[in-house]
């Protein structure tokens, strides 16, 4: 059997015992965003003896109806981040919005928001911050410099920039000031019970929309990478605009969710979403160089995960048979696709004042994480549909781009004669139409979706540790819909 056969079987989870949390509705929340929803049942607070909760039968939630409401006002408020002095790079920017999507990264950022808030120790400080501070709606678009310093006009914010028609003088400084909070919220003796509270805070909603905008121009880079002429059935950016105007606008996508992450004020958030970025183009340059590479991927902490010690590499003097592909492929999957998952959702845990120490953002960690494998590994199954109907081209695009997935590579074990196809890319005339018959001739496709449960099934038995509530009930359904793509 292979190893990693034996991986999508074995599954392991090291979660602490903790205290079973009180679920409790604040009818008077922080955030003017919160939707109402009715009271779960009530438990009692323990000591720190219970085991994590049996998860019982999920109910029939859907992800994206639960949170229409704050997704609607994610979609239609984004826009106005965009905007450009130059109104190409306005358009370009948008481009992708505008065609249909079902935006699951911001979707994965309110759920474990709403899953969790009320549950970090510093909670009550950052409702507070979200009604009285720079943190609250009203002052989230404010920059931290004065606009005519960053020179960052943008016509559908209230920034202006300085005129270029004079020398620059220096400008008498301005102060903001803003109250402090209540002795009471930073005492570390007289902090509340851990309670639900099922609101989403501003920053939450605006942490939604930079992952969104970070993956919006991964998607503008790759197109020009990989030449793409479509995207989500309409002609891609490149197509439209020209590789050019594709990077640069790519690269304003960037600059502009660097700008909002900054105004959260939260520095282990900046932190986790700046190495996504690092680590999306580490991800591409590993799929570059293919299998075997040295290219640096960073070291992530040890996760509640799938067991696949094996994925590390082995040591420089050791002959690999087929130089360590898997490693390749499931660093390069964690780097382009489930790191964004992953860090994104930690990043909604923190900004929700859950501090060092506390469980709740190491799950949303561990869910992200084994999310967003799971969700790729389907992406690469489905390479080898001939539907169209869910965004992927089918017959073998992968291939076409030299790429060997999962199936790819567990078709390999079975019929060896793909390996010199592998190893030139399916560059020679027949190399892919003969790949597609071993691959469909083979176990590859059922194996890769195997592995794809085993990491599905990882994330839905994290989020035990979670008390119950729609929003986790929600992401179970979000799990399942990865694996099925039935939503």
């Amino acid at each position: 059997m292979s190893k990693w056969s034996s991986a999508a079987a074995t599954v392991r989870l090291s979660l602490r015992t903790l205290a079973t949390p009180r679920v409790i509705r604040r009818h008077n929340s922080a955030s003017a965003f919160a939707t109402p929803q009715p009271s779960p049942h009530v438990r009692t607070s323990q000591p720190d003896v219970s085991p994590p909760e049996t998860m019982p039968s999920p109910k029939t939630i859907d992800p994206h109806a639960l949170l229409k409401v704050e997704m609607t006002h994610i979609r239609t408020s984004l826009v106005n981040l965009l905007g450009s002095s130059h109104p190409t790079l306005s358009q370009i920017a948008s481009y992708y919005f505008h065609h249909p999507s079902k935006q699951l990264r911001p979707l994965l950022v309110l759920l474990f928001s709403r899953a969790t808030n009320g549950l970090g120790s510093h909670y009550s400080l950052k409702a507070w911050s979200a009604e009285h501070s720079r943190l609250s709606a009203e002052q989230l678009d404010a920059p931290l410099s004065r606009p005519d310093v960053l020179n960052d006009f943008n016509p559908s914010m209230p920034d202006h920039t300085a005129s270029f028609q004079t020398p620059f003088d220096v400008r008498p400084p301005s102060m903001r000031t803003y109250p402090s909070p209540p002795p009471s919220l930073s005492d570390e003796s007289s902090l509340p019970i851990p309670q639900l509270t099922h609101t989403l805070l501003p920053t939450q909603l605006r942490l939604a929309q930079i992952v969104e905008m970070i993956h919006v121009a991964s998607l503008l880079h790759d197109d020009v990478i990989d030449k793409s002429p479509l995207r989500r059935g309409a002609p891609s950016a490149p197509a439209a605009f020209g590789n050019k105007l594709a990077v640069l606008g790519g690269d304003f996508l960037l600059g502009r969710a660097s700008a909002a992450l900054s105004r959260l004020g939260e520095g282990e958030v900046v932190e986790l979403i700046s190495g996504v970025i690092a680590n999306l183009v580490e991800g591409e340059i590993l799929q570059m160089k293919g299998a075997g590479t040295g290219a640096g991927t960073g070291t992530e902490s040890p996760s509640i995960e799938i067991d696949i010690s094996s994925l590390r590499a082995p040591p420089s003097h050791v002959e690999a048979p087929f130089p360590d592909r898997w490693s390749t492929y499931l660093k390069k999957t964690y780097l382009k696709t489930a790191s964004l998952m992953a860090k994104g959702a930690r990043a909604a845990v923190v900004l929700g004042g859950c501090r060092e120490g506390e469980l709740w953002k190491e799950v949303a960690y561990a869910y992200g994480r084994n999310l967003g494998i799971a969700f790729q590994l389907v992406d690469d199954i489905l390479d080898f549909s001939s539907s169209t109907a869910l965004g992927k081209p089918g017959s073998g695009a992968d291939l076409r781009l030299g790429l060997a997935t999962g199936p790819v590579l567990y078709a390999a074990e079975e019929y060896p004669e793909l390996e010199p196809l592998i190893a030139r890319g399916f560059k020679e005339d027949g190399d892919v139409e003969r790949a597609l018959s071993l691959i469909h001739a083979s176990s590859g496709v059922s194996r890769t979706r195997d592995l794809a449960h085993a990491h599905a099934e990882k994330a839905r038995e994290v989020l035990r540790a979670l008390p119950a509530s729609e929003a986790r009930d929600a992401l179970e359904a979000l799990t399942d819909g990865v694996v099925r793509r039935g939503w």
